[in-house]
């Protein structure tokens, strides 16, 4: 999600005209305060981006809730406890969507740190299958709000440094769930600490974190509800601004009632657009079957080596090294130069296909290790195609259309995942253990591979179709040239159709 910033009207930049005073008045916060100022809010934000995900503990839970602390037994973790979590997210997604526009960012951050504070509070003090139950709906609530804080960060600064601030408040991220691996698998290995320990490190951490979040600097502009009127992405009138003239003379208030409603019309016109349908789809199904992997993994990882010397646990170097991988695939797959156009449905195949077989790898070895890998592999392959999605829906979308499009693809990716766990895993469906869970993931990923693969070879007959059509046409059109055209200039047209 990102928030529309102010630029200067592209006739003032061309001639070096100085702005007008009341312009100055309605320049965002970012613009207005010195630039040491605007430096000091975004380091102190990436930090604070670091420091909340840095939960040691959180590697961890699955054997920590198995184990002799809690004594929980699997059938409880995976059928009644586990579910949970998909239905909290589902439940709190939207709201705290619009809330956190709404609110400007700052008190749905302090509600995510809350609810973080909860989730330890919970595993450290609670003993009951219902208070594992509350702790993994906090754990929704805080999944849910973290779109605050990819939102707040454009807040404080131009449009011309969106992508830069991007860079950085994902790097910050990226390198606090990689020193929490790290830190909580030398306290396990190492250190010889206890799971119980451990969360009460971790308790203290997400303490710090909601400490840090009561000086954040609440931003005076969001990207619905407290937007400035006429604040664009530069001199062309964005969709909101072509809304706010469109109201009926009604004023803010219309606005409100009517922009909303109105965008998600002009979403539902652009479906008809093939690339952005397709990743649109692609972030929808594939990603509700990468989280539910996500969910049950350690499930799995208890169940082929259940070990009995927490020492030897290494959820944690897991969760490292494919964080690190991740954040390599991302980068790499910035460099892919290829027409995605022609070959986008071919390349989503290959990699779902790739993750099938890790999927099936997963479930059928009897090896940790080789667990280990194929789960690594797996999140490597599915943040490869990360961003390259979000490219292709990106580029033909203003910003305010961005967000809410990215809005309703994880919603629905949220629903099907909860249809999903309720059929599969859910006690009052079908309750299955991890292992047919895993064969049904399988399936479903098998499924998608033979979607995308039938999808590519339609593309490819389409194209060549195209270009066969394109060819006869040019080639017609050589052949009524006029009978004084020299023969030479016949044979360069004949040779630039050929090319």
């Amino acid at each position: 999600m990102t928030v529309p910033g102010i630029m200067p009207p592209s006739c003032c930049r061309a001639s070096g005209a100085m702005p007008k005073k009341d312009d100055d008045a309605k320049k965002p916060a970012s613009e207005a305060v010195p630039d040491q100022r605007w430096k000091l809010q975004v380091f102190y934000l990436c930090f604070y981006g670091f420091m909340t995900q840095v939960r040691p503990g959180e590697s961890f839970i699955t054997p920590y809730l198995l184990g002799p602390d809690k004594n929980l037994t699997q059938t409880e973790v995976t059928n009644v406890i586990t579910p949970v979590l998909t239905y909290s997210y589902m439940a709190v997604l939207v709201p705290i969507f619009l809330l956190t526009d709404y609110l400007r960012y700052k008190p749905v951050l302090v509600l995510q740190s809350l609810s973080h504070i909860s989730i330890w509070l919970l595993l450290v003090l609670g003993t009951s299958v219902l208070a594992m139950q509350l702790m993994e709906f906090f754990y929704g609530v805080t999944m849910a709000a973290r779109i605050a804080y990819s939102s707040y960060i454009f807040s404080l600064v131009t449009p011309s440094r969106y992508q830069r601030m991007a860079s950085y408040s994902r790097s910050a991220v990226l390198l606090g769930v990689f020193t929490s691996s790290v830190l909580g698998q030398l306290c396990i290995t190492l250190g010889g600490v206890s799971f119980l320990v451990l969360n009460y490190v971790s308790l203290g951490f997400v303490s710090f974190g909601f400490i840090l979040t009561l000086f954040l600097e609440r931003p005076q502009r969001s990207l619905f509800f407290n937007r400035p009127e006429g604040a664009g992405d530069g001199a062309v009138p964005t969709e909101l601004d072509k809304m706010a003239r469109g109201d009926g003379g009604r004023g803010t208030r219309g606005w409100r009632e009517a922009a909303l409603c109105r965008m998600l019309r002009e979403v539902g016109a652009l479906v008809r657009q093939p690339q952005l349908r397709l990743w649109s789809l692609w972030w929808i199904f594939n990603s509700a079957g990468y989280y539910l992997m996500l969910y049950y993994v350690q499930i799995l990882w208890n169940e082929i080596y259940p070990a009995t010397d927490n020492r030897q646990v290494y959820n944690g170097g897991v969760d490292a090294a494919s964080t690190l991988l991740g954040a390599g695939a991302s980068f790499a797959a910035g460099y892919v130069k290829i027409r995605w156009t022609l070959w986008s449905e071919l390349v989503i195949g290959v990699v779902t296909a790739f993750q099938a077989g890790l999927l099936l790898l997963m479930n059928t070895t009897s090896n940790i290790w080789l667990c280990y890998t194929a789960y690594v592999l797996f999140r490597g392959s599915y943040q490869f195609l990360v961003p390259v999605a979000i490219f292709q829906i990106a580029t033909s979308l203003s910003k305010e259309l961005c967000a809410l499009v990215f809005g309703v693809n994880t919603f629905f990716a949220t629903v099907l995942k909860t249809i999903i766990t309720i059929i599969v895993a859910d006690k009052r469906g079908l309750g299955l253990s991890v292992h047919p869970q895993f064969y049904v993931y399988f399936g479903y990923f098998t499924l998608l591979v033979v979607v995308y693969l039938l999808s590519a070879v339609s593309v490819g007959v389409r194209y060549s179709r195209r270009k066969q059509a394109t060819e006869l046409a040019l080639a017609k059109e050589l052949c009524q040239l006029p009978a004084e055209v020299p023969a030479q200039e016949k044979s360069l047209e004949a040779r630039a159709v050929q090319a």
